[in-house]
């Protein structure tokens, strides 16, 4: 089919190639030979009289009209999807979608086994895909490679909607037998003692401690980093250390380890956690049914 002069099965070529920068694995992908892609690109240079993509070394590197297009397109192939590709009804006892979220380990550790129970309570034959936070998390809506993301507010993109599915508070937790567990944990123990910290591996390294800092007016002294928040809690164990996290994974995690959990000795914001989804996806059945069971698993966390 064509539009203006332009072979509408180009645009997901075009998206492919921009999205996986080579034309091998942009085949692979699509489930073609790399000349049959090739071919497809010098069609796509010859309507934009552009190369899109130009071989430097062994890498493919996007143009800046490719990169000017790339979101584009993206949102183009969603908005059929959403509005002409979907099924117009979802019944989640038939339906074989496997639905991608981004979230962290934390969500995955307390708020996703309950949403699991809720969705196996109602024999639902939906498959799910976990999957690891990343930079720019917005980018993967826009791309197709997540349905939802559950996310802290101050993530979330202006561009798509959300909902606030629950508030988090933050404490301290520490060694059960450590001296720091015995009285009253004032700031200047806090700002005394040694810390690990959750450290995604796409932040820049000071991000968090500087951001921190800004806010509360206490820099810590930073003894190790880790890439999970669950392994936080184990890490503090037979130290002087101090672990600042979520009071529901630490609530969960103090049944499983030696641990004593104090207040943050000041005043610390609530985390609101947020589920977004691609703006041209609002009328999505299934993910309409997805989000009512997150948010009644939010409420059932506390229930426990």
């Amino acid at each position: 089919m064509r539009f203006k002069k332009l072979d509408l099965n180009l645009l997901v070529a075009l998206d492919t190639l921009l999205t996986e920068q080579s034309i091998t694995k942009g085949a692979e992908k699509l489930n073609m030979s790399p000349s049959a892609l090739s071919n497809s690109l010098s069609r796509l240079r010859e309507y934009f009289e552009d190369d899109l993509l130009t071989q430097i070394g062994r890498r493919m590197v996007i143009t800046p009209l490719g990169e000017s297009l790339k979101i584009n397109v993206r949102n183009a192939l969603n908005n059929i999807e959403s509005t002409i590709l979907v099924q117009p009804s979802f019944d989640p006892l038939t339906t074989d979608r496997v639905f991608s979220i981004f979230c962290s380990d934390y969500t995955q550790t307390v708020l996703a086994p309950h949403a699991l129970e809720i969705i196996g309570k109602q024999k639902s034959t939906a498959r799910f895909q976990f999957l690891p936070q990343v930079d720019n998390p917005d980018e993967q809506l826009e791309q197709g490679k997540a349905d939802l993301l559950i996310i802290p507010s101050d993530f979330v993109s202006a561009q798509h909607p959300h909902d606030v599915l629950y508030k988090e508070e933050f404490v301290c937790v520490v060694w059960q037998h450590s001296e720091i567990a015995k009285g009253k944990l004032t700031a200047e123990k806090y700002a005394e003692a040694g810390h690990v910290l959750m450290r995604p591996a796409v932040i820049k390294k000071d991000f968090f401690e500087t951001a921190f800092a800004q806010k509360y007016g206490i820099k810590r002294r930073l003894i190790a980093t880790t890439f999970s928040f669950a392994s936080l809690p184990a890490l503090v164990i037979g130290s002087e250390n101090i672990a600042t996290i979520h009071a529901r994974l630490a609530k969960k995690m103090a049944k499983v380890w030696p641990l004593e959990i104090l207040p943050v000795p000041f005043d610390v914001t609530p985390m609101k956690q947020c589920v977004q989804w691609h703006q041209y996806r609002n009328n999505d059945e299934g993910l309409i049914w997805l989000r009512g069971i997150l948010k009644e698993a939010a409420i059932n966390m506390d229930a426990e």
